[in-house]
């Protein structure tokens, strides 16, 4: 699987400030698919990225089902521009974006209000 790095700000300071998300991309139909379900929980500092074909509200919906924690989700467009975000609650069925998205953070809840709708952020796949 490989990883990326998500930040809003230069690498170095976005660093020293902790506001920096290390992801698993998830790229393939098992990875997509699986997601968080199932996991017991996840650090606070890392992150899951879905990176859609295009932009849509529809794709870029996500259920909750099998979940035993809640998450922060990050919903962003073509230009990696934050145009939702939302606590998502375990077991709660769907949730999307009120604005088209192309890729979707699954992160930690204590990251919620590490970046606000607006937000440009820098995507760093390797």
């Amino acid at each position: 699987m490989r990883k990326a790095k998500i930040y809003s700000d230069n690498y170095l300071h976005a660093l020293e400030n902790n506001k920096v998300i290390a992801a698993d991309v998830c790229d393939d139909f098992v990875s997509r698919f699986k997601g968080y379900m199932f996991t017991r929980m996840i650090t606070q500092n890392n992150a899951l990225l879905f990176i859609n074909a295009t932009e849509s509200k529809i794709d870029a919906a996500i259920h909750m089902f099998f979940m035993n924690f809640d998450l922060a989700v990050f919903w962003l467009d073509k230009n990696f521009i934050i145009v939702d975000k939302t606590l998502a609650k375990k077991w709660h069925p769907l949730y999307y974006p009120t604005n088209p998205a192309k890729a979707i953070i699954e992160t930690h809840p204590a990251q919620f209000d590490l970046f606000n709708v607006g937000d440009q952020l820098i995507i760093e796949i390797s």
